[in-house]
């Protein structure tokens, strides 16, 4: 039994949590809207912390961006209205998914055309050196090997 304590704070030490940094005031009393704030925030990238959501972010913008998402809500836009809305004042760049459409296909595309582009040029290359002549054969014509061995006499 005295095991147990240890064994519980180190499960819940090494168990991944997912920070919420949405605070108790920003909480909408209907649990659907609240939900669907929390599906729509899950997704909107925090401008000061980058990498971060905005329902995972403790920076002020984020804190703004929520009660933004959650005051579209309560006037009724959809998802995608509440997104567009989003996207609209501060940029594609908000989004934690770009889309796939306009100049971001380029983004989407280009890891993997560059990709194919190494692998083919890196089959090219092997193939054309294991096919080149063996640099260390002994290409001398006799009037070398003759000099060469006067050399070596000396």
């Amino acid at each position: 039994m005295r095991w147990f304590l240890p064994i519980v704070l180190l499960a819940l030490l090494t168990t991944p949590h997912t920070a919420q940094a949405v605070q108790p005031d920003e909480i909408l009393e209907d649990s659907v809207l609240e939900q669907r704030a929390r599906d729509i925030s899950a997704g909107l990238r925090c401008l000061v912390c980058r990498n971060e959501s905005i329902d995972e972010s403790n920076a002020d913008l984020a804190r703004d961006m929520r009660l933004l998402v959650r005051e579209r809500l309560l006037e009724g836009d959809s998802d995608s209205e509440v997104i567009a809305f989003i996207v609209e004042r501060y940029g594609e760049f908000v989004l934690l998914r770009p889309t796939t459409d306009g100049v971001n296909i380029i983004l989407w595309v280009a890891a993997p055309v560059l990709f194919i582009i190494t692998l083919v040029s890196s089959g090219l290359y092997l193939r054309r050196r294991d096919s080149a002549p063996d640099p260390t054969g002994d290409g001398l014509s006799e009037t070398d090997r003759k000099r060469l061995a006067e050399l070596l006499k000396e």
